[in-house]
């Protein structure tokens, strides 16, 4: 009986679920054709231009990162394509990763480090 129960409340889960990325779908759909409409279809970083089939690579970025904040004029969208869209939403990630390095860390070559340069000593270690 208690299985019916969990069963009953997954399917509640789903459907709330469901709803919840409909409402998504159809809010983000909103916004996207009135910003498509507003304007042109260039990447607002690269410059990019795109027409067509390509349209579906350009999302809007919400400039103050907040997906509620849809002004019928358009100021907290731009336009830009998925990797410059990728990029803006990552870069915070780099800038926190680089805040707390030392000039040193900064100076030194990544590609300096090999990662396999003692495992031929470890090897010979092994074998006697």
């Amino acid at each position: 009986m208690a299985n019916n129960k969990l069963r009953k409340s997954d399917a509640e889960q789903n459907q709330i679920l469901s709803s919840l990325r409909q409402e998504h779908q159809e809010r983000q759909a909103g916004y996207r054709e009135r910003a498509l409409k507003l304007f042109p279809w260039v990447c607002a970083r690269c410059t990019r231009e795109f027409e067509g089939k390509k349209v579906r690579e350009l999302t809007v970025h919400h400039i103050d990162h907040n997906h509620d904040n849809n002004p019928p004029d358009g100021s907290n969208w731009e336009l830009l394509c998925l990797y410059c869209h990728d990029h803006e939403h990552t870069r915070g990630v780099q800038e926190d990763r680089l805040d707390g390095a030392t000039d040193i860390d900064l100076k030194t070559d990544a590609l300096a480090h090999s990662p396999f340069a003692g495992l031929a000593a470890h090897f010979k270690q092994t074998k006697k």
